[in-house]
């Protein structure tokens, strides 16, 4: 088996959310051959970065995935993250990509891209 992938741990998380979007943290980790702490910390990055939003279901999370926002690559900002999910995936991913109601606890969160390094992140220890 190859030691690399063309797609990053980053991405591939993407895919299996917008497959499941109430997919456990231990399935991720299990799919992707990683740990859940691996797992979690990728959530994390796409949740502070505004790529996907978190929101509790009972003692469960679902994630919803921000289709409309550009990719992070400076040369492919013309493409959008539910673009990339719908080729990779081969269906209209776009459409399980669509913005939620915005739950209260986002409210400081800009609707119109990720959140800079200036306006939050990981937390600097």
């Amino acid at each position: 088996m190859a030691s690399w992938t063309f797609l990053t741990n980053h991405a591939r998380v993407l895919l299996l959310v917008a497959h499941d979007p109430g997919v456990r943290l231990r399935d991720l980790a299990a799919s992707l051959d990683i740990t859940e702490r691996s797992a979690f910390g990728i959530i994390t990055d796409l949740v502070e970065a505004g790529y996907v939003i978190k929101e509790k279901d009972g003692r469960r999370n679902r994630y919803h995935i921000q289709g409309h926002l550009p990719l992070p690559e400076p040369t492919a900002r013309e493409r959008t993250v539910g673009e990339v999910l719908a080729l990779l995936a081969g269906t209209d991913a776009t459409v399980a990509c669509e913005p939620p109601a915005r739950p209260a606890t986002m409210a400081g969160r800009g609707r119109d891209g990720p959140r800079s390094a200036t306006q939050g992140g990981r937390r600097q220890t």
